[in-house]
């Protein structure tokens, strides 16, 4: 059984549709995160799904049970703002027990739910604290203590880490992911953040003008882009693109781009496509590599497999050092002003303003029709 299902469910302000005719289904157990940029309709649907945003068209299921047309109370769920919400003039129990206090919960069991949640969020020595003798960590733990009280159906999480510093984003990820996989709830988590998406997600839902553009594994949208929107967002740095052609050389399918010429990937050239039929190249900074002899799948060394592994020669004008490796952004003589990027190892101060020649594997290209941004490559590729 699904543990949330929301069947073609749309949202409208006025003339403006904020959701548009969503269908999605989470499992039960599930830990499902939704995520795209700031007016996409990410909150809005959870806002929807907790019963504090009324649905246009549509019907809402928790636990094969409607609950379209039900008050948040009835509706067995659970949320955690951004702004923790807490009530300033009460203690940290007082916080955590308020909601039960008011459903007439007896009031010894509400103290064993109060201490067997401050105890799962280590906070056992806060319980007797007002709000504002608490860290931003600490208040987001009363939050979610909270909610864990009331023992819900369902968690819903709207961009709770986003007041944290990164540090404590980075903390808490791991104490949610602990906590999820403890309590075993079905969870919808909102946020904007690309890094609390994939490693926190069982599955990603990406948003853009208040449709989904893929949901999938965070593997899945990573490797596998559904189009060129799902692909410029995930990722870190973002993907290069470039605008190329489809064309044929001697019978072999090539891609050629603005003074560009390079092989096409096995799995599109075993497809039919006409020739001069317009795409969109997808490259990610991490497949480029400078200067390193890449193999093929039979072994061949890239100096010997040029037509498998295309160069990109790029004229360093940014570096940015990471650590452990470094960002640098450049141009080739053929593209222009576009700007490129790619990552090496270690500190690269020392190329800015050289000419650095990166090797990639054709297999590694995306390639996206530009009529429709729709991707090309198959899941299996």
């Amino acid at each position: 059984m699904a543990g949330l299902e929301l069947k073609n469910v749309v949202k409208r302000f006025g003339e403006v549709t904020v959701v548009q005719q969503m269908d999605l289904s989470v499992q039960e157990g599930e830990f499902l995160v939704l995520l795209g940029e700031s007016g996409c309709g990410k909150s809005t649907t959870l806002r929807m799904i907790a019963g504090l945003e009324e649905v246009s068209e549509g019907q809402i299921f928790i636990g094969g049970r409607d609950v379209t047309q039900l008050a948040p109370m009835q509706r067995n769920i659970a949320m955690v703002f951004q702004s923790y919400a807490l009530y300033p003039h009460m203690n940290v129990a007082q916080n955590m027990s308020f909601a039960l206090e008011m459903s007439g919960h007896p009031q010894a069991a509400i103290q064993e739910k109060v201490k067997a949640a401050a105890k799962i969020l280590n906070i056992e020595s806060l319980l007797q604290r007002k709000p504002k003798d608490l860290s931003g960590g600490q208040r987001q733990r009363v939050a979610i203590g909270r909610a864990i009280v009331r023992e819900p159906q369902v968690f819903l999480f709207d961009e709770p880490l986003s007041n944290l510093d990164a540090k404590l984003r980075g903390h808490m990820r791991a104490e949610l992911a602990l906590l999820h996989e403890r309590l075993g709830k079905t969870t919808v988590y909102v946020t904007h953040d690309q890094v609390e998406a994939m490693t926190l997600a069982t599955r990603i839902v990406i948003f853009d003008k208040g449709r989904i553009q893929q949901i999938g594994t965070p593997e899945e949208v990573f490797n596998w882009p559904a189009n060129v929107f799902v692909a410029g967002f995930i990722g870190m740095p973002t993907m290069n693109f470039f605008k190329a052609q489809i064309s044929f050389v001697q019978g072999q399918m090539r891609l050629q781009a603005q003074g560009l010429d390079w092989p096409a990937p096995d799995w599109l050239a075993n497809a039919r496509w006409p020739r001069g039929h317009p795409v969109t190249l997808g490259l990610r900074p991490q497949a480029l590599k400078a200067n390193a002899a890449i193999t093929n799948a039979a072994g061949a060394n890239a100096a010997d497999a040029d037509a498998t592994h295309p160069r990109l020669t790029l004229a360093i004008e940014v570096v940015e050092y990471l650590g452990n490796e470094s960002l640098v952004m450049g141009t080739h003589s053929a593209l222009g002003a576009q700007r490129i990027s790619a990552m090496v190892s270690g500190n690269a101060q020392s190329q800015h303003k050289q000419k650095i020649d990166f090797s990639f594997n054709s297999e590694d290209l995306h390639v996206f029709d530009s009529e429709t941004g729709l991707s090309l490559r198959p899941r299996a590729a």
